[in-house]
């Protein structure tokens, strides 16, 4: 953990024309995040990017005392706050270069889970669609009790996935377009807080924002970035579940799409997804499964344990957290073991080329056979 004050870190997402790339520059090139707040208004404007107005909204301090405001509602709330800089930042967003600096949540949710899948769609559900992600969440819950799914607590497929999940037992995440003390649309303020004992509620915005239509759009990078790909199950031919795909595309993420009937309004977008191969078509939870590597432990065919001799420490490590979880990706992988991603590759090279490892759908490695 940084030992980053927290009005810092939460003014770093506060000040007025910085997006999550800019801050990010400025800290690299002032050094730290206390010296961006303490730069002069000159050397500001010499860092790239940093016009006049830009480096004296940042030298005026204006929103500091927001972000003081900020800071005692976190701590009286126990909100836990996480920040780019911050070993807990979870390892999948951290991939994202424009992934929020500092964003809030409520709730036990643990957001570097080895299963993270987002399940979006259109706000105008119908019964068959509605039904559909009931199957597949329940299906996914029986293989794997640990998955995390996650979505926006919007009308139609986002609240059917949220309940799906926890009618299944699994653990449920909503990434809000506004702050933590607002529930949007309130009628699922319900859901939301059965969620807070099982998953829990995530949001970049600061306490006082409410919903805004940018706002949703704004926070969709979360839903796409934060998980192991994106599934799409109802969506017409423009809509918000759509700029979620792209944007999980943008970030190397699987996505799957559910097709429909030709014709059908709300499920023109899914089929123009996989028409145009942007999106793996999924029927069942068994596609989903298949598509990211995912095996069920229950399900493996027994065998003799595989013995390798004349393994290093490194690479009996990697055998041991393989065996133990069954697949991971380079980035769990790279956490687990505490060893960076660069020092990682060349042996999970080595370790495939002499047959002890096999690379699966979705950047997932397994033990041969396993």
């Amino acid at each position: 953990m940084s030992s980053v004050p927290l009005h810092y870190k939460i003014a770093l997402g506060m000040i007025p024309g910085v997006g999550d790339i800019t801050a990010r520059r400025l800290v690299s090139y002032t050094g730290s995040v206390e010296a961006v707040f303490r730069e002069s208004f000159r050397n500001l404007t010499r860092i790239p990017g940093i016009g006049e107005s830009l480096a004296s909204a940042i030298a005026s301090h204006d929103y500091l005392p927001a972000a003081e405001r900020e800071a005692e509602f976190v701590e009286r709330n126990r909100i836990r706050v996480f920040f780019y800089l911050d070993d807990d930042y979870p390892a999948r967003l951290g991939q994202c270069e424009d992934s929020p600096v500092t964003f809030y949540m409520r709730g036990n949710a643990d957001l570097d889970t080895p299963m993270i899948l987002s399940i979006v769609g259109t706000r105008h559900a119908t019964q068959h669609g509605r039904e559909l992600c009931q199957r597949i969440v329940s299906g996914l819950a029986e293989h794997f009790p640990k998955l995390l799914i996650v979505s926006g607590l919007a009308y139609g497929i986002d609240i059917a996935a949220h309940r799906a999940a926890l009618s299944a037992g699994l653990p449920t995440v909503a990434v809000l377009g506004h702050g933590l003390k607002t529930v949007y649309p309130s009628v699922h303020a319900a859901t939301a807080r059965e969620m807070l004992n099982n998953g829990g509620l995530v949001t970049d915005f600061t306490s006082p924002v409410l919903p805004e239509r940018n706002n949703f759009i704004r926070r969709n990078r979360i839903i796409a970035g934060i998980s192991d790909a994106t599934l799409i199950v109802e969506s017409g031919i423009k809509g918000g579940a759509l700029i979620t795909a792209d944007i999980a595309a943008s970030y190397n993420r699987d996505v799957m799409a559910v097709p429909g009937r030709p014709g059908d309004e709300w499920s023109a977008g899914c089929n123009a997804l996989i028409r145009c191969n942007k999106a793996a078509l999924v029927e069942k939870c068994s596609n989903i499964e298949y598509m990211l590597g995912w095996k069920p432990a229950a399900l493996a065919a027994p065998r003799q344990p595989t013995l390798f001799t004349g393994i290093t420490d490194n690479e009996r490590k990697i055998c041991d957290a393989l065996k133990s979880e069954g697949g991971l990706t380079i980035d769990i992988l790279s956490r687990m073991l505490e060893q960076p991603v660069y020092k990682l590759s060349p042996i999970l090279l080595q370790m495939e080329l002499a047959g002890m490892i096999t690379p699966c759908p979705g950047n997932v490695y397994r033990l041969r056979d396993q």
